[in-house]
């Protein structure tokens, strides 16, 4: 179940409520789980579980990277212990090649209450499909169908990239069925920024349902 509301309005990001948020506990006493931590001397603070959320980014913006600002809503604790909401922006900066599961934590900015550290407020990096690429690590791939006329004599394939390039990349050999083409340095962003993962292409020939006496003479001689 979402912990959190969310406004799609606001700006481009989610709208975090985390004073209706939840944390889990390993505990099952009650206080624990409304606030938590399990339960213990009230004496001793305990840091509230951590409170994650996914955080949804295209691939464009893991290629390029990317700015996020989320607004939270989240209860602190005046100077008297009186309790009240707040809202906060965060700013998440994506860096390019970041993946699926890379997790930006701010520290303490889960609710407050009395005698309880605040939790942390984690987001998880979770990646949106994309219309023409896939990633595999640091690798994208392109499935291609093409006919097979073209796969006995050669195309070029024409690609926009991730950051708005156009490539064309001409096939001049014969395609074999499930054959896998590579460009390299054509693919994600890498810890080494001189180095960018390999662009895969991989091809399904499309056969022809039926063909004419014509045709099939044709592809005799062609093939003889």
């Amino acid at each position: 179940m979402n912990m959190f509301n969310i406004d799609e309005n606001y700006l481009n990001s989610p709208f975090y409520d985390i004073s209706k948020a939840q944390p889990r506990s390993n505990g099952d006493d009650i206080f624990g789980e409304f606030f938590g931590f399990s339960g213990g001397s009230s004496g001793n603070k305990k840091k509230a579980a951590a409170i994650e959320s996914k955080l949804a980014c295209t691939l464009e913006e893991l290629y390029k990277g990317a700015s996020k600002k989320i607004r939270i809503s989240r209860v602190v604790l005046d100077v008297f212990g009186n309790s009240h909401t707040v809202e906060e922006i965060l700013k998440i900066d994506l860096k390019p090649g970041w993946k699926k599961g890379t997790k930006i934590t701010f520290q303490e900015k889960g609710n407050q209450a009395p005698g309880v550290i605040p939790a942390d407020l984690i987001f998880v990096v979770d990646e949106k499909p994309h219309s023409v690429y896939k990633r595999d690590g640091n690798d994208l791939i392109v499935e291609k169908k093409i006919s097979l006329l073209a796969a006995l004599t050669g195309l070029t394939i024409g690609l926009t990239t991730l950051d708005g390039r156009n490539l064309n990349i001409p096939v001049l050999d014969i395609v074999k069925p499930g054959q896998e083409i590579v460009i390299p340095n054509e693919g994600m962003p890498t810890k080494d920024s001189s180095k960018r993962g390999d662009l895969r292409i991989n091809f399904e020939i499309l056969f022809p349902s039926r063909r004419t006496s014509e045709q099939k003479n044709d592809l005799k001689r062609a093939l003889a």
